[in-house]
């Protein structure tokens, strides 16, 4: 269980969560994208952990573009990445005995990444879709997943609930499944309503100029973003997200290194660290 003192908004019954429809454009780009990857990577045979312990480095796929999980921070006059996701992967790298190398990229590259080669794992605030498991293996949960709505601070008092987010432009990741998570605004048109882009801050600066009417994201993420940002808030709009959680995710000839992911996730489960680390994150959020 992560500490509900510091995710202070934690209103949904994480035990009813309902099969959503899959938005069609976002379900044919990611499959095209899996297919793609499923066939570059087929001929790699080598187990990523072993592959790691031969280099004595694993190699990290994310998108430090969503804190608290993965983002950019000024740490004694060096740019660092950091966040909750990669306090976790720093110790799976611990437990190996190998170096952290990190590979920042646009979140819609990091399953091919993992998939074809390129990273040894993937950590970015990611659920385990069907989509995704096409291509991939995946480590227990490590985050409990919960839908956030970010609005305008001077537009608060007008959302209460999904309905008042009916007939707005919504922002959304590219490819994260919060383009699921829309579709319980009713009377919601994909085609019409969506906003995708890259970067959370994009999305954001979208908000502010009136081009989007929300923002959905994780939790934690709204969290971050409305406290550095005192034009926008969090609305009290009940939304389920599209998964019970985060996942890390391998190549699907890995299992050993699944395994390995797995062994420090329960670790870190049992020492009570993941509720430090998801602490320690938001306070590097809070001192920019």
């Amino acid at each position: 269980m992560l500490n509900t003192n510091i995710i202070w908004y934690r209103q949904i019954d994480r035990s009813g969560v309902t099969s959503m429809k899959k938005s069609k454009v976002f379900k044919m780009a990611t499959v095209s994208m899996l297919l793609m990857a499923l066939l570059v990577g087929c001929g790699a045979k080598e187990d990523r952990y072993d592959a790691a312990q031969s280099a004595k480095k694993l190699v990290l796929a994310t998108n430090a573009e969503y804190a608290p999980f993965e983002f950019h921070k000024d740490i004694d006059g060096k740019d660092k990445i950091v966040g909750y996701d990669i306090m976790i992967a720093e110790e799976i790298a611990k437990d190996l005995g190998v170096e952290l190398e990190i590979k920042d990229m646009s979140f819609s590259a990091v399953v091919e990444s993992v998939a074809t080669g390129k990273a040894d794992f993937a950590m970015a605030a990611m659920d385990p879709t069907p989509e995704r498991e096409k291509a991939m293996l995946f480590s227990k949960t490590y985050y409990t997943a919960v839908a956030g709505v970010l609005v305008k601070k001077d537009d608060a008092d007008k959302f209460k609930s999904a309905d008042d987010l009916k007939g707005l432009t919504i922002g959304v990741q590219t490819g994260s499944t919060f383009v699921d998570v829309a579709t319980q605004i009713p009377a919601f048109n994909d085609k019409e309503q969506l906003m995708q882009l890259d970067k959370v801050g994009d999305l954001v600066q979208a908000l502010e100029s009136n081009r989007a009417g929300a923002v959905l994201v994780e939790l934690p993420v709204a969290q971050a973003y409305a406290s550095n940002n005192s034009n926008v808030v969090i609305a009290p709009i009940q939304l389920e997200p599209a998964s019970e959680g985060y996942v890390a995710g391998v190549a699907k000839n890995s299992p050993k290194l699944q395994a390995a992911i797995d062994k420090t996730i329960e670790r870190l489960k049992n020492e009570g660290k993941l509720d430090e680390f998801i602490n320690e994150a938001n306070r590097l959020v809070e001192s920019d």
